[in-house]
């Protein structure tokens, strides 16, 4: 089995331990954070081979991570580490309800917008499946942004599988309208896109599943999964539309990573040779395990969790 590179921006993640607004927290915990971090996570916890592909600072929030990211089995020899530039941050409040937490971010200016294409050119595709791309590096800086555009032609170059997720970061962008015209773009590099529902009104003008489907179908991408929170997924695969439903949870505790683990789900399954249908049927159950969880991804399940789940 062939392994799967991920390219993004690891950040230290500060939990707080009580409720309330964060200025008022005096005790935080520890993790880890970023979309693309999550679901090498998730894969690594599904047994497949994965490379994580970041810069970081040189500096204890670095290296945390990155021994963080080997004790989950995730390689690390795509890492480079900058003694100027610093390891981007993100603190998160805790709710009980259900509800989005609050999570801003102090990333401007860190060493994973730093990344050059020059390091994309030194990497070694011969042993990769599939890439797996955000949005999210592509607003962290130009630079990013060309490196972004880079691992995607070389890995379609090599004949590798590549899969997007856009997780749309408005406040990281110059403005929306450079924000739509670069996501769009990408996409139509992609072999295949997952994004949500209110992204899609964003990237394409519409909620109108036949309208996205149209708009992504003119730009010659063959399969769109489009996620719709609780409800699950709606599919377009080479002209075969089908929805998939979600699976209901006792109770939300934290929403986010439940889109990352819905690409856990979909990826891993792609993997594995399921079909499309039964690797989002999967997503859905993996986003639904996360959001029963505190942290982004400390629900991501292994194999047999993620079976006795979907069993019951």
């Amino acid at each position: 089995m062939g392994k799967v590179i991920l390219f993004g921006e690891a950040m230290a993640l500060l939990i707080a331990d009580t409720t309330g607004p964060l200025e008022e927290v005096e005790h935080f915990s520890r993790a880890m954070s970023g979309a693309e971090v999550n679901v090498s996570i998730g894969l690594s916890r599904l047994g497949h081979k994965t490379e994580y592909l970041t810069r970081l600072g040189d500096d204890p929030f670095g290296h945390y991570i990155k021994d963080s990211l080997e004790k989950n089995g995730i390689g690390t020899s795509l890492i480079t580490f900058d003694d100027v530039y610093r390891t981007g941050i993100q603190l998160k409040n805790r709710t009980t309800d259900g509800s989005d937490p609050c999570a801003p971010y102090y990333r401007k200016g860190s060493a994973a917008s730093r990344i050059t294409p020059a390091e994309i050119e030194r990497i070694d595709l011969s042993d990769v499946d599939l890439v797996h791309v955000t949005g999210i590096p592509p607003a962290l800086s130009v630079s990013a942004r060309e490196a972004t555009f880079r691992l995607i032609d070389r890995a379609k170059e090599a004949g590798i599988r590549v899969t997007f997720d856009p997780n749309l970061r408005p406040a990281l962008w110059e403005n929306e309208e450079t924000m739509r015209t670069v996501i769009n773009q990408l996409s139509e590099k992609a072999d295949l896109i997952l994004p949500g529902i209110a992204e899609c009104e964003i990237l394409t003008g519409s909620r109108d599943f036949d309208h996205i489907f149209r708009f992504y179908g003119d730009k010659g991408i063959h399969t769109v999964i489009i996620k719709d929170g609780s409800r699950g997924a709606v599919v377009n695969e080479d002209g075969k539309v089908f929805t998939v439903p979600g699976f209901k949870v006792e109770k939300v505790v934290d929403t986010v990573g439940a889109g990352d683990g819905f690409a856990v789900g979909v990826i891993s399954g792609i993997l594995e040779g399921l079909s499309i249908e039964d690797s989002v049927r999967r997503g859905n159950a993996i986003g639904a395990i996360q959001v029963t969880h505190r942290g982004d991804n400390e629900g991501l399940p292994t194999h047999e969790e993620l079976s006795a789940f979907m069993k019951n």
